[in-house]
């Protein structure tokens, strides 16, 4: 087909700074933001039909991405915020490290002062959990982020938290979307230096507050005194840091690798599945580390690698945190996950009596669901996972030190290396082989595409899969793909992006070959439709 592009296999998987001040917080290869030429009047006559997808909004820097666009969406924020009347309870402003993030954070912040609503601004780059964690903390209105996640590094993006720390919930974003159409007139940005002087901006630095907030329900100091070796790949993130600290002061060795601030991400996606991580996992198979724990370029997804360097799928991760919080933990509440994760965890949830709900792909459905049903966990496929202990929100940090102290457990238990742990899972769990297959798009043309496979995928359904006849096909509830079941349990999934322009082929079977049959079904609908 002429309008998709290359497919990318994805493996078992006006501101202060504006007017020449340094934006506050960072330095680095954003450099200073410098004098910022006007916006061209043609231009602001025809503005950026800006939608929030599965998480947040993202766009390519210096096109779509710009302080303009930028101040729009802060201004809807802030009309949000003023609608509700809390003011008062402030704004929550944190970034990443990639180009100008710093800048673009400043210039959403001077749009929210002009407001009259406070704002908690990070000191520097940090994790996007940590403004969901100073959200709760403070009981803010609202919170903004400035990173584009896993995107590719000419990227940026910009995310939303509720009030209750959980990624902004559709109807949330739906108002906040009709704000930014809405051209209404707004008051000039306020300039952070002054504001700042005014007491109107607090800088906030999360990770003492944060060390504590962990330390509730991960045993840090248990986690410490192990006397293992652990290889930390943060893939030059925001996450950089943040896991050697929090287990420094004890025998465990922790090594970590791509820590320095880089916007290129080394060349690949800060996503954390293979090819992006094939050097952390390889030296994982060189030998002398226990456990390879990953994060994304903004910590909130986790991903891990075993003893031999073998990549662990998202799914497998999934099992293996409910395992870990049903057998160590002893808890049996709710499971959320979206309808892309898998089907290990009804097999989990028969075996240990747990309810498991499913909803569409994205945190701003499963953090809600979260919330309403008192859920244990929640988590997407991508890597994203949330705890009712912790946060409504994914954070990588947190997952990884759960599966640190699962293999620890696992270990006492007399199941080592990290492996052996990962095939008794299978044992309770069944055998799950996965991978996800993207098919890049042109951005001009992907909502025309969207329209035409979703007529016609339902249409050429497939007869089978690899794992015999399908018997079962889902429409999904967001009408933005398909989902086909074979009896034995397999599944594959055509569906499209809401952050980027591509076509999303995932599947999950019993081995290796079936995944291999089901990726070639998967790509002839998408190709050839």
């Amino acid at each position: 087909m002429s309008d998709i592009g290359e497919s990318q296999r994805a493996s078992d998987g006006t501101s202060s700074s504006a007017n020449g001040a340094a934006a506050p917080g960072m330095t680095g290869s954003g450099g200073d933001a410098g004098a910022q030429p006007a916006v061209p009047a043609a231009a602001a006559a025809e503005p950026t039909h800006i939608v929030f997808g599965t998480d947040g909004w993202r766009a390519k820097i210096a096109d779509e991405y710009n302080f303009v666009n930028g101040r729009r969406c802060a201004r809807a924020v802030a009309e949000y915020v003023v609608a509700r009347g809390e003011q008062a309870k402030g704004v929550v402003i944190a970034y990443d490290r990639r180009f100008a993030s710093e800048h673009f954070a400043t210039a959403a912040a001077e749009v929210v002062l002009a407001y009259d609503i406070p704002v908690a601004f990070a000191e520097r780059a940090v994790p996007t959990q940590m403004s969901s964690f100073e959200v709760v903390q403070r009981k803010s209105a609202a919170g903004i982020v400035i990173t584009a996640s896993h995107n590719p590094w000419t990227d940026n993006g910009f995310k939303i938290k509720s009030p209750t720390g959980a990624a902004a919930s559709p109807e949330m974003l739906t108002d906040i979307e009709a704000r930014i159409a809405a051209a209404t007139a707004t008051p000039p940005p306020r300039p952070f230096a002054d504001a700042e002087k005014a007491g109107m901006v607090e800088r906030y630095d999360s990770f003492a507050a944060y060390e504590k907030f962990v330390a509730r329900n991960v045993d840090l100091e248990r986690l410490r005194a192990a006397d293992v070796a652990v290889l930390v790949d943060p893939l030059y993130g925001s996450g950089a840091s943040w896991i050697p600290r929090l287990l420094a002061g004890g025998k465990i060795r922790v090594t970590e690798i791509h820590s320095e601030r880089n916007p290129w991400f080394g060349g690949v996606n800060p996503e954390p599945i293979p090819p992006n991580v094939n050097e952390a996992l390889g030296r994982l198979a060189g030998g002398g580390f226990d456990l390879g724990l990953f994060l994304d370029g903004d910590a909130d997804r986790a991903g891990m690698g075993d003893e031999r360097g073998t990549f662990v799928t998202t799914l497998q991760i999934f099992a293996l945190v409910m395992y870990y919080l049903a057998e160590y933990r002893g808890l049996r509440q709710p499971v959320v996950k979206t309808v892309n994760e898998t089907s290990m965890a009804e097999k989990l949830g028969d075996h240990y009596g747990i309810d498991v709900y499913e909803v569409p792909v994205g945190f701003k459905y499963v953090g809600p669901k979260m919330i309403e049903t008192g859920a244990m966990m929640g988590g997407e496929e991508s890597g994203g996972y949330g705890f009712g202990m912790h946060l409504p929100e994914r954070d990588g940090i947190f997952a990884d030190l759960m599966l640190l102290d699962l293999f620890l457990r696992e270990r006492e238990a007399g199941r080592r290396p990290a492996s052996n742990a990962i095939a008794h899972l299978h044992e309770i769990a069944g055998p799950s082989s996965y991978r996800r297959y993207d098919v890049h798009v042109d951005r001009a043309v992907y909502p025309a595409l969207k329209e035409r496979l979703l007529v016609e995928l339902r249409e050429k359904a497939p007869a089978s899969l690899g794992g015999g006849p399908v018997v079962r096909t889902q429409t999904l509830s967001t009408n933005d793909g398909f989902k086909f079941f074979a009896g034995d349990g397999s599944w594959l999934l055509v569906r499209f992006s809401g952050t980027e322009p591509l076509v999303r082929v995932y599947t999950e079977a019993a081995c290796p070959e079936d995944v291999d049959a089901n990726l070639a079904i998967g790509e002839k609908l998408v190709r050839g439709a």
